[in-house]
């Protein structure tokens, strides 16, 4: 299936990446505004089929799906251009900044009959399809509660290479833009929140949104969920971090991306299963990035094939972000903040 790309930004080499790895996947077409930038990924990746206006490139009937890798305030409008074209789409994260404009999307895919997926790559993670597993066989119990942490460095040198990072215009803060993942994971893990209390504030970087903050999520459950976010980690990336907790369970997983398993505990003689998890696993992946881009390529061929949803839906992008914006609204008014969607499972 022949792949087109919107945005040759830094999370678009994820995608080439992915899409030359994937044997039923071709890399096909290139758009960005940037000339210069457009340019210079067509010649590494020797491709011809180049636009500068995506409702040109739209008008290739040859394009099967198409990756938007964009600044965060323009996927909902060049997702919703390409869905309308009928094109499939893998919608990077976060897949909308506002849950209004998530839910246009969602309406769109509907009323046009294609595959949109949301680019929540770590949900493939070796590790976290494990503990997914054990949840869902129920080894975990009644849950306790979660943590996610993501402790990374975004220092000046990220902020300044283009001028939408950091701004409120495009909600780019270490919570909306980099632990939206470790967030998606914490609320697949433990279902429906009810409540959202949190805190951000901007410490070192000179930029509009947080570059740390924290929160709490009352679970429908009963269960507590706890969030970190900190791009203000010196001097470089440490970890991001999943860590649940069960009556029958407990598993903590760590690593660069949160890809490493380093307690696998279900019962009181939990030695012998928790070498063998660890022993098993494959090292840490060369970037914060992962391996799960190749896997989202993969799913979204398979469910244009079987004509199947895609693993990670849209519901769980927008909730993802109506979780995330609930935070900065409790960070402003001082107030919990009721979440109104179910879809988290």
């Amino acid at each position: 299936m022949k792949f087109a790309i919107v945005g040759c930004g830094r999370i678009a080499k994820r995608h080439i990446e992915a899409i030359i790895n994937t044997k039923e996947a071709e890399l096909y077409a290139l758009c960005d505004n940037n000339r210069n930038r457009l340019d210079e990924t067509a010649f590494v990746n020797n491709l011809k089929n180049n636009y500068e206006d995506i409702e040109e490139m739209l008008k290739d009937e040859k394009i099967d799906i198409v990756s938007i890798c964009t600044p965060n305030a323009s996927h909902a409008e060049l997702a919703i251009k390409a869905i309308k074209a009928g094109k499939h789409v893998l919608l990077e994260k976060p897949i909308a900044t506002t849950v209004e404009d998530a839910e246009r999307i969602i309406q769109a895919a509907q009323d046009y009959h294609v595959k949109v997926t949301a680019v929540h790559q770590n949900r493939f993670n070796e590790a976290i399809q494990k503990t997914r597993k054990a949840y869902e066989d129920g080894r975990f119990g009644r849950m306790s509660h979660g943590v996610a942490s993501i402790r990374w460095n975004r220092n000046k040198p990220y902020y300044d290479q283009d001028s939408w990072r950091g701004t409120a215009n495009q909600q780019d803060g270490i919570l909306m833009n980099q632990s939206i993942h470790n967030i998606d994971l914490l609320l697949w893990m433990m279902g429906p929140v009810k409540s959202v209390t949190g805190k951000t504030a901007t410490r070192f970087r000179d930029i509009e949104m947080e570059d740390v903050g924290a929160a709490i999520l009352e679970f429908e459950s009963g269960a507590l969920g706890m969030i970190e976010g900190a791009g203000t980690i010196y001097p470089s990336n440490l970890e991001e971090t999943l860590n649940l907790f069960g009556d029958k369970g407990t598993v903590c997983i760590g690593g660069l991306a949160v890809n490493k398993i380093e307690n696998w505990r279900f019962s009181d003689d939990f030695a012998a299963e928790e070498a063998k998890i660890i022993s098993e696993q494959l090292q840490n992946p060369p970037t914060v990035y992962g391996y799960g881009h190749q896997l989202i390529v993969e799913d979204m061929i398979e469910s244009i094939q079987k004509d199947r949803e895609p693993y990670i839906s849209l519901e769980d992008g927008k909730y993802a972000i109506e979780v995330i914006l609930a935070i900065y609204e409790s960070s402003r008014t001082g107030k919990s903040i009721k979440i109104r969607s179910k879809v988290a499972r």
